[in-house]
């Protein structure tokens, strides 16, 4: 597919990193000549200096041709301009803008009608990455927390430990200690191998273990695996830029007792003046004498979420040292998430895997609605939707097993009419079922699609 990418910060280059991984046609346009010629030299992709709102700009890059423009500098009325340039000059078939003002974000009557912005999908890293986070606080102990099919299925990863029900049992015992809660688990990381999970496979402590069921059964789950967790009450944040003001205000309306750390005085005045419960502290998330003082010892989580990586590092082991409950640190260098040893951080959250899930959602082929990225992007789960019939369809009217899903492939679940089915291998597929499936290797990406494309002569 021809992708052109408007704007090179670190969200333009992440994505573009995973659409290159994927043999796409990358083009990036920026006026930043310097930051292109970085992108150029590490990644295989075309580059375009000039500002992506002009039509000989994008004439220059390659929009008459292009699939998609996915439009994300840090200018949203660049990135709207863009996108009503794609369409009207070049009826470029799909358009993607990253927006963060909420006069737009909460109007989203400016996209639907004819006279509106002519935007696609409106993403917003921001928001992803608040709600990632707000999820990860609502289930302790969680590494990954996932929708699927409008929230009805969740994904949900997490770090077995001593005093879980399940610890040393094989999952065939699952059933035993959850009479009534049907639940799969999709994949076992232990040790940096993954295990297919098979009945007799038994959970080890420390062991990931990724698992699939409905929305209301997940907390029984999670417990199982973990033992009784304490409720989450008191919340620290570091940082007040868009992602700690959002998330601070996300959690005083959820009722959670919010403490939030910002370096710059000016800005820590306007975050005070924008919130109504959180607690605004004008200093240094690194300073172990301001956070003893505010007795980070009580704590439940500790979250860092500044612009710069080194002190959501620095602060987070700080904070746990000190004795923060539970700690989180966002991290945008992907050298620093797979290469750092993380020990004393519970969660490295990255912006670049939360992110480009809402953007795959658009590029697969066949109708693939949900896309997520898993262990830092080397695995993922889609939601895809089984459209035709037995004829024109290679998987409708066909059992799981049926099914030629390539290695490391499981259906973890499937959505019918509203209802969670946790299928067997014998479970049939039916018209327009949401089938969520986890694979533990992108590689099969393109033969999963496929599986899910319907013949052309269906009508």
């Amino acid at each position: 597919m021809k992708i052109l990418i408007l704007g090179a910060s670190q969200v333009g280059g992440s994505i573009a990193e995973v659409l290159v991984g994927e043999e796409n046609d990358v083009t990036i346009v920026d006026v930043d000549k310097q930051a292109l010629h970085q992108l150029q030299n590490r990644l295989d992709i075309r580059t375009v200096a000039g500002n992506a709102a002009y039509p000989s700009v994008l004439r220059a890059a390659g929009a008459e041709d292009a699939s998609l423009v996915l439009a994300v500098t840090n200018n949203d009325e660049v990135n709207l301009v863009a996108c009503q340039i794609a369409d009207a000059f070049f009826s470029t078939p799909t358009k993607i803008a990253r927006l963060r003002s909420k006069e737009y974000l909460n109007n989203p009557a400016l996209f639907k009608n004819d006279s509106g912005f002519k935007v696609d999908h409106v993403i917003s890293p921001e928001v992803i990455v608040r709600d990632h986070i707000t999820r990860l606080i609502e289930f302790p102990g969680a590494l990954q927390v996932l929708d699927f099919a409008d929230g009805l299925v969740q994904l949900v990863g997490v770090k077995a430990v001593k005093g879980g029900a399940l610890i040393d049992c094989p999952l065939t015992e699952l059933k035993e200690h959850m009479p009534g809660i049907e639940t799969r688990v999709a994949a076992i990381y232990r040790d940096h191998e993954v295990i297919t999970p098979k009945s007799e496979t038994i959970i080890k402590e420390r062991d990931e273990v990724f698992f699939v069921a409905a929305r209301e059964h997940i907390r029984q789950v999670m417990k199982e695996m973990r033992g009784k967790s304490d409720k989450t009450k008191r919340i620290f944040i570091a940082g007040g830029g868009n992602i700690g003001l959002n998330l601070a205000r996300e959690l005083e309306r959820k009722g959670y007792s919010v403490k939030l750390i910002e370096f710059n005085a000016k800005r820590a005045a306007q975050i005070a003046e924008s919130v109504r419960n959180t607690i605004v502290l004008n200093g240094d998330a690194a300073d172990a004498g301001l956070l003893l003082q505010e007795n980070i010892e009580n704590a439940d989580v500790f979250c860092a979420v500044t612009e710069r990586d080194e002190v959501n590092i620095l602060s987070a082991n700080l904070a746990k040292r000190l004795g923060a409950k539970r700690v989180m640190a966002l991290v945008n260098r992907p050298a620093y998430v797979e290469h750092l040893d993380h020990r004393d951080i519970n969660v490295v959250i990255s912006p670049r895997v939360a992110t480009i899930g809402s953007v795959l959602a658009h590029i697969r082929r066949g109708d693939v609605v949900a896309v997520h990225s898993l262990r830092r992007g080397k695995a993922e789960a889609i939601e895809a939707i089984a459209h035709g019939d037995a004829n024109s369809s290679k998987v409708i009217g066909k059992g799981v097993r049926e099914i030629p899903f390539p290695p490391g492939t499981g259906v973890g679940a499937i959505v019918r009419d509203g209802e969670v089915i946790i299928p067997s291998v014998d479970t049939v597929i039916e018209p327009e079922d949401h089938v969520i499936i986890f694979m533990d290797n992108k590689s099969c990406i393109a033969d999963v699609e496929a599986l899910f494309q319907v013949a052309v002569t269906f009508i």
